[in-house]
């Protein structure tokens, strides 16, 4: 049940902060995909390099669709609705992934 002290709750910045925290993780997401394909490209062009950067693409594209999709819903009211668990999780795996394939390069 929700309280009237609730319903006027003024979000101040927390949604900004939020979108600025999503802006930024984007970002290092980008930044560790481009190295782990030039560490994948590193040694030259094979299959093995050739499907671990379409791999790496691949989880890079989901999380920026997952990133901007976020983004764009905190953007669009004034008190954005909590994050849906399945977007939840597929960044978590995204994000998973993409260290368990900079780990697999790295050894």
């Amino acid at each position: 049940m929700r309280t009237a002290a609730a319903e006027e709750r003024d979000p101040g910045l927390q949604p900004e902060r939020t979108r600025l925290a999503w802006r930024r993780t984007t970002l290092a997401a980008t930044v560790a995909a481009v190295l782990a394909m030039k560490t994948a490209l590193h040694g030259g062009v094979s299959a093995a390099s050739v499907v671990t950067c379409a791999l790496i693409c691949a989880l890079w594209l989901t999380f920026l669709f997952l990133a901007h999709h976020r983004i764009r819903s905190l953007a669009a009211t004034p008190v954005p609705r909590a994050l849906a668990p399945r977007h939840a999780t597929a960044a978590i795996l995204c994000t998973a992934a993409m260290a368990a394939c900079g780990a697999a390069l790295v050894l």
